[in-house]
């Protein structure tokens, strides 16, 4: 089994993420943390309008993660994806590149590929009148092509959306014209945790009752951690011993674990991860949270104001090629998605939305040690008003 030195042997960590953990580690005052208490309004994450605001604005324009790398590791490998709320087909073409379609046939529009997981495919061939494609998206062939008179091929291919594949992680927007210059750079700062040389472990979606941004709000501070992580996590960590910033409109924050500091080289990245949790809150709704042996990404899709499905990825060194390996790997899986995100980060946005939802409070009240949210709802305005 691959182990933490094994994992980030040779890696460095950037120049932003080594100027955190000297924060850390000097004690110095995070320069982003508040100096007094700081609101956002409830209606925020309960209003429908606000909702439907924020998803023409941000989650139909904006450039988005869908998937780590690791999902197709190989070329010739496809995978249906539709919690986006849009029948979307990844690949991973015979030259290695990965595309982003819809799983639409061009013929009669007819899903192209049923099922839910990656599995590998020379062609795709539509089930209705087995129309071919190349995995590049091109049509390859159909059916008596002498009754689609004066039609080309090069004009029938899979519709494309714009996507980004970088520092292993798989982008795309819905719009034309995206941007991808700040998810580049947010991707290769993550990249340098090795993310792009990671094996896919595990997958799983999440149905959760509650807002998306009160999903992101529990990653964007400390103060609850050795509080409402007191049976699992919390014991690991410092109480509220954090420093952040931001890579563009993403943001990147760092807390310290429980060992101490001293004499540790901030500047070799297995020393670094010993010592200091990184989490990356990308915008619009994506978490990072690269553990000291493995990574977890957490994919949000909003359905409703109220209603999110999140799928979390488990990504670690390789497969494993023992028992033991893979009953360590399924104890930390069972930790992380299990009993720290779904029955606890997860289970606090679901106790948030009922209780916004009552009317009981017209904002929500943030202490000095959670000014990410703040910051994070600030993302969210601009993003906003950029759209109008």
């Amino acid at each position: 089994m691959a182990d933490v030195q094994t994992l980030n042997e040779g890696r460095q960590p950037t120049e932003g993420q080594a100027r955190l953990a000297r924060m850390i580690a000097d004690g110095s005052t995070d320069p982003r943390r508040p100096q007094a208490v700081q609101t956002v309004p409830a209606s925020d994450y309960t209003d429908p309008a606000r909702w439907q605001r924020e998803k023409s604005a941000m989650f139909e324009r904006l450039p988005q993660v869908i998937a780590p790398s690791a999902l197709l590791p190989e070329p010739g490998m496809a995978v249906p994806h539709d919690a986006t709320g849009r029948p979307l087909l990844l690949t991973r073409d015979t030259d290695g590149k990965a595309h982003i379609f819809l799983n639409v046939c061009r013929h009669r529009g007819t899903r192209l590929v049923e099922g839910q997981e990656a599995a590998c495919a020379k062609r795709l061939v539509c089930p209705y009148h087995a129309w071919t494609y190349r995995l590049d998206g091109t049509l390859l062939a159909l059916p008596r092509p002498e009754t689609f008179p004066g039609m080309d091929k090069a004009d029938m291919g899979l519709v494309e959306l714009p996507s980004m594949e970088e520092g292993g992680l798989i982008w795309f927007s819905p719009f034309a014209d995206a941007d991808f210059a700040d998810a580049r750079a947010v991707s290769e700062d993550i990249g340098a945790f090795g993310t792009a040389d990671l094996h896919l472990f595990r997958r799983k979606l999440h149905t959760v009752h509650g807002n998306w941004k009160l999903i992101m709000d529990a990653f964007l501070e400390s103060y609850h951690v050795t509080r409402l992580h007191a049976k699992t996590i919390g014991p690991f960590f410092k109480d509220g011993i954090t420093a952040g910033d931001t890579v563009g409109p993403h943001m990147r924050s760092a807390v310290g674990r429980l060992e101490e500091m001293d004499g540790v080289d901030l500047d070799d990245m297995a020393s670094l991860r010993r010592v200091v949790t990184f989490a990356y809150q990308l915008l619009p709704a994506t978490i990072v949270i690269p553990s000291p042996d493995y990574i977890n990404i957490m994919v949000l899709m909003p359905q409703s104001e109220k209603l999110t499905l999140v799928e979390d990825f488990m990504l670690i060194p390789e497969p494993p090629a023992t028992d033991k390996a893979r009953d360590h790997w399924e104890r930390s899986w069972a930790l992380l998605d299990g009993g720290v995100f779904a029955s606890e980060d997860f289970r606090a946005a679901e106790l948030g939305q009922q209780g916004l939802s009552s009317g009981a409070v017209e904002h929500v009240t943030l202490g000095t040690l959670e000014g990410g949210v703040r910051a994070f709802a600030d993302a969210v305005e601009e993003a906003l008003r950029a759209a109008n």
